[in-house]
């Protein structure tokens, strides 16, 4: 017969595999994705480096891996603060602000996986992170021109120009910091989405009043 794994042993697998991936953040948003070795992850992880390898055969199926999550749980959040939203336009405002309000507070982790220069084997899980978030700008910039609340446009070009604009903004190597100071973070993340509302063709009178609205995440 052969051997089957218990619920127990199961759920050990599973929190384990989770406590390496949690290291391999902490360290991430530290030093970003030039910081991350096997030997500092299982220090990190308080494991053997051995055990990180079972999990994961090479550093770069570790990255790919943990670039996979972050991408499931962003667009997850985009997605969820959009359909909280009561109508197409405020439902844009509300995806693009809740990416910039969650980059921003992870900003070093944001950007490792989002932009920073890396081989490529990891690159190749970075573009799909990228494409994950831009197919969900194209979906609510779609819905808004589908409603007439925005000129017709490639709705999949604006979406990755708005995504652009906003990594280059709040967490790239030249965007400013706003430093600890919640509320100057909060008119950071105002600021990112003003401007793109405005760069979709927003009238800047209804941009401001969805900004003025928005409950950031």
């Amino acid at each position: 017969m052969p051997y089957r794994r218990t619920e127990g042993v199961v759920r050990r697998l599973a929190e384990r595999e989770q406590a390496i991936l949690d290291a391999t953040a902490a360290i991430a948003a530290e030093g970003g994705m030039a910081a991350l070795q096997i030997a500092a992850v299982a220090a990190r992880a308080r494991i053997a480096a051995g055990t990180v390898y079972r999990y994961f055969p090479s550093k770069t199926e570790l990255i790919g891996e943990l670039v996979a999550r972050l991408a499931l749980g962003e667009v997850a959040a985009m997605a969820a603060a959009g359909d909280a939203a009561p109508g197409p336009l405020s439902a844009l405002a509300a995806s693009i602000a809740t990416f910039a309000a969650r980059a921003l507070r992870r900003r070093k982790l944001a950007w490792a996986a989002i932009a920073e220069p890396v081989d490529a084997g990891i690159e190749a899980a970075r573009l799909d992170f990228r494409r994950a978030l831009v197919a969900e700008l194209t979906r609510r910039i779609t819905a808004a021109v589908d409603s007439g609340h925005l000129p017709d446009q490639n709705a999949q070009g604006a979406g990755a120009a708005i995504l652009g604009a906003l990594v280059q903004g709040l967490i790239g190597p030249l965007a400013p910091s706003p430093g600890a100071d919640a509320a100057a973070a909060r008119a950071a993340v105002q600021d990112a989405t003003l401007m793109a509302l405005r760069a979709l063709g927003v009238v800047d009178a209804r941009a401001r009043g969805l900004v003025a609205q928005m409950a950031l995440p």
